[in-house]
């Protein structure tokens, strides 16, 4: 019996740092296809970072894939205490995590929190999207360097299949940036917009649309109390 408990404490001991000495997260509902559980090894206070895993179930609770980040950032909500080795919920808004059809295919895609190596140190991220020969998530190249050198991951406007970056220079130049995604081809900007303030009372903006392989650029210039930048 001393031989069958020395064993089985020693079992606890080499197995427990791999089960309770992570912080571990909960996201139900990630996405209508997905549950998340997160873990990462480092917070504080009620930022979490380092490297981490996120696992993604179905809603039947098997496991999809496993995906790994070198820095995957992770905010507590209000009022929740870390403890490691708990599993603690998050609600689907956590930014660790996205899911969305990023490609325009049919199918969710996913994106992971890697760090804040963004356009002045914006989050970014890596993208994987699902491949249907794999029937698993690949990581995209292109999606990963777009959604990780913007202001934060780029928006994705489903209605007219565009994908849209944002960027900043200074204080006072705003710049925009749409792609359409061309299928087995990969990204095709066709769309930029610069936001020029530099210059006190008057906005400068500057666009530029590719129209039938064509650039036409049009420039105009506000008055800033006249000018509305949410406006289309």
């Amino acid at each position: 019996m001393n031989i069958l408990n020395k064993y089985r404490h020693l079992s606890v001991f080499l197995l427990g740092p791999l089960c309770f000495g992570q912080y571990q997260f909960e996201i139900k509902n990630v996405s209508k296809n997905y549950d998340a559980v997160i873990q990462t090894e480092n917070c504080y206070n009620d930022r979490c970072g380092g490297k981490g895993t996120v696992k993604l179930f179905d809603h039947k609770n098997s496991k999809v894939q496993t995906f790994v980040s070198d820095d995957l950032v992770v905010y507590a909500e209000q009022g929740q205490k870390l403890v490691r080795g708990k599993l603690i919920p998050l609600s689907k808004d956590q930014r660790s995590i996205i899911v969305d059809d990023f490609n325009f295919d049919g199918t969710e895609d996913v994106a992971i929190r890697n760090g804040n190596m963004g356009n002045y140190s914006g989050a970014s991220y890596d993208v994987y999207v699902f491949n249907k020969t794999r029937m698993g998530f690949v990581k995209s190249k292109e999606l990963t360097e777009l959604g990780s050198n913007g202001l934060d991951i780029f928006d994705v406007d489903a209605q007219r299949k565009r994908l849209i970056s944002y960027g900043k220079s200074g204080c006072c130049d705003i710049f925009t940036i749409e792609y359409a995604v061309i299928p087995n081809k990969g990204l095709d900007k066709v769309f930029e917009k610069e936001e020029d303030m530099t210059v006190e009372g008057r906005v400068k903006v500057t666009t530029k649309e590719k129209l039938n392989n064509k650039w036409i650029t049009r420039t105009k210039v506000y008055p800033s109390d006249q000018y509305n930048r949410n406006k289309k």
